[in-house]
């Protein structure tokens, strides 16, 4: 298992994201305040005392194995001018491509599963932009492979930092080509489904939707 050997701000924004945790489900994760992990969210080289090393320790030690493998497929590599050992994982800025599919008056979403059980959500089809890989690219690849559909990349709609979860993301509009919308992600997901475009806040909540997504939804009454 791929050893960190001083945990800051950013490689614990890193493990929270591998985890699909909110601020506040992190926090409680760890037992500590979710004004914490603001903290590192706002400033990612600061390096939590001890005690908070050694609670980070312990959930990256104790996570499975597919988030252990996403921490490290999601932050490979090294930061700039800082020289990593042997074995230490040095994570990178958490990359994440979605896609906003549409088909005629609908909107294909998909139901996710917290790796810790602790809730469903609603969303995008999202998968992680690889290092060498363009976005749109990869925003066509996670979204056959999540749900069978297969989908062209119309326009970027922009990109922003996820209120939620502090991810970088990078939104697509795309058009529907083929394929029957199925989960063949029964891992991480719990359904996928068409949405009817106007209906997407029913499933999705206004404020964590990207306005620009929203807008190009309008388009499609």
């Amino acid at each position: 298992m791929e050893v960190i050997d001083l945990w800051n701000g950013r490689y614990a924004c890193a493990l929270q994201a591998a985890l699909r945790q909110t601020n506040e489900g992190f926090a409680a994760h760890l037992g500590i305040a979710s004004r914490t992990v603001a903290t590192w969210h706002a400033d990612p080289d600061i390096v939590p005392r001890t005690e908070m090393q050694q609670l980070l320790d312990d959930v990256y030690e104790r996570a499975t194995t597919t988030v252990r493998k996403r921490f490290v497929l999601l932050a490979p590599g090294r930061t700039s001018g800082t020289e990593a050992s042997p074995g230490v994982v040095v994570p990178q800025p958490l990359r994440v491509a979605l896609a906003v599919v549409v088909r005629e008056r609908e909107v294909l979403l998909v139901c996710r599963r917290d790796d810790d059980g602790s809730g469903i959500t609603w969303q995008f089809p999202a998968g992680v932009i690889k290092p060498g890989v363009r976005p749109e690219t990869a925003t066509v690849r996670e979204t056959l492979g999540e749900t069978g559909v297969r989908c062209a990349v119309r326009r970027s709609l922009g990109t922003r930092l996820h209120p939620v979860t502090g991810v970088h993301c990078a939104y697509f509009l795309c058009d529907f080509l083929a394929g029957e919308a199925h989960n063949r992600d029964t891992d991480e997901n719990v359904d996928v489904v068409w949405a009817a475009t106007g209906s997407v806040t029913r499933f999705i909540p206004a404020d964590r939707i990207f306005p620009p997504v929203l807008a190009a939804l309008e388009e499609y009454g």
